[in-house]
């Protein structure tokens, strides 16, 4: 549907409202983006390892333009490629991207198919660059690998895309690995949709482990992981690469049985209140080479009369008590948060291409849009807003109304003066200018 040049509001026939404005943008705040992207040398270090595969002899938009032009978008909220229609002469855009027009809806779309396995593993190595690099800068002294997967629904006929039984829908199954200290987003892997939680995490997450180990050997590694991926040649990586490690194990007869032997399901002296137990012992399933550690949780709600147990597998120490570690695996549920924050923010679950290749590259795109947000306002804001979400951000940095006045050599963007925010913004600023990472 076109634009109307102009409308009349009803309850005031004096308004009118129209397109017209000129060179006006309503995302400000990327410019704060670009800024500290610059600071970090996040686009520098994508471009030096970014090597597409491309045919293409004439063209306007390099493929460092346009992968520069997807990430602010997608962190400005305008995830979908059609986007870059409106934006074409965006004066905020144009200027933080360095062109005189951004590219269009076809040429972003095409620049996907233009990825393959090396070009993505690619992306890849520069995250972990760029993820050292602010490690080192925070002086991080623990490291706690988050293991999850999740899922990314699909509604057409993409390649590789399943129905899967956990979530009762069809779509992929991605694996994705996050520091449940800091929030950074350390690795993801799209799968097809079928495929069972744990196939191929040792795979994923053995190059994660083997490289932390090698580059910041001071820091202690951890990893946690939910039931789907209790398999013994996790817990085999841990121990040989020497990571401490809390898995929840599934319940089966004889872990109950163990339970119930530990922890016996008495009358209770007060049916009021609630028991919480946790013991420690010796498990071993057929499936281990060897005993292990296993800690058991056993909850018997007020009014109920038998106990719900819960089991983990662990290497920490006896330094550690058992309540401890049921406790530092209860913290896992942040990542939950990572996950929604990266898919209602940053649309890692926008499965838009038919090819799984094309698919995947998105997916790592809002990746990195992400850890540069998580970059920025870890780095950037101040304390107490330190946790705010994108969601937030946008209203309260990006959204930001502006006029472009060009007057010689220099352009003035000039905010909206009855800006909220606008204390905040220019803190935020003037912390990415004081910057100092070496």
């Amino acid at each position: 549907m076109a634009t109307l040049p102009k409308m009349t509001l009803d309850f005031n026939r004096q308004i009118k409202l129209s397109n017209s404005g000129g060179e006006l943008s309503s995302d400000t705040g990327t410019l704060l983006f670009r800024e500290f992207d610059e600071k970090i040398g996040f686009s520098h270090t994508l471009a030096n390892y970014l090597q597409l595969n491309d045919e293409r002899k004439y063209y306007v938009h390099s493929n460092e333009d346009l992968l520069h032009q997807k990430l602010y978008q997608i962190i400005a909220g305008y995830a979908e490629d059609d986007a870059a229609d409106q934006l074409t002469h965006d004066p905020v855009f144009t200027q933080l991207l360095e062109k005189d027009a951004l590219a269009s809806q076809p040429s972003l779309s095409r620049f996907y198919d233009r990825f393959d396995p090396q070009s993505i593993e690619q992306l890849h190595r520069a995250n972990q660059e760029l993820l050292d690099k602010v490690h080192q800068y925070r002086e991080s002294e623990a490291l706690i690998f988050d293991l999850d997967s999740t899922h990314a629904d699909t509604y057409g006929d993409q390649e590789s895309t399943a129905f899967n039984t956990h979530y009762g829908t069809v779509g992929f199954h991605p694996l994705v690995a996050f520091d449940g200290v800091t929030g950074d987003f350390l690795k993801a892997k799209l799968r097809p949709g079928n495929v069972y939680t744990s196939k191929g995490v040792v795979d994923f997450v053995k190059p994660l482990i083997a490289h932390y180990n090698d580059k910041f050997p001071e820091t202690t590694p951890f990893l946690r992981g939910d039931s789907g991926f209790a398999v013994p040649e996790l817990y085999e990586l841990c121990e040989a690469e020497s990571v401490y490690y809390v898995i929840r194990l599934k319940s089966n007869p004889n872990l109950q049985r163990l339970a119930d032997e530990l922890q016996p399901s008495t009358f209770p002296s007060d049916m009021t209140r609630t028991e919480c137990h946790f013991l420690e012992t010796e498990y071993q399933a057929k499936s281990w080479s060897k005993p292990r550690k296993v800690i058991i949780q056993s909850v018997r709600p007020a009014g109920e009369l038998f106990f719900t147990h819960s089991f983990f597998v662990t290497n920490l120490t006896s330094a550690f008590a058992p309540k401890e570690i049921v406790r530092s695996y209860q913290k896992r549920g942040t990542m939950e948060n990572f996950i929604k924050e990266a898919k209602d923010g940053f649309d890692l679950d926008r499965m838009s291409s038919h090819s799984f290749q094309a698919n995947e590259a998105r997916m790592v795109l809002s990746l990195l849009a992400y850890n540069l947000t998580n970059w920025m306002r870890s780095l950037c804001f101040p304390e107490e807003q330190k946790s705010m979400q994108i969601q937030t951000i946008r209203t309260r940095v990006i959204k930001v109304a502006c006029k472009l006045v060009k007057s010689g050599r220099s352009l003035y963007f000039k905010l909206s003066s009855s800006f909220v925010y606008q204390a905040f913004f220019w803190k935020v600023l003037q912390r990415i200018q004081a910057l100092k990472l070496e």
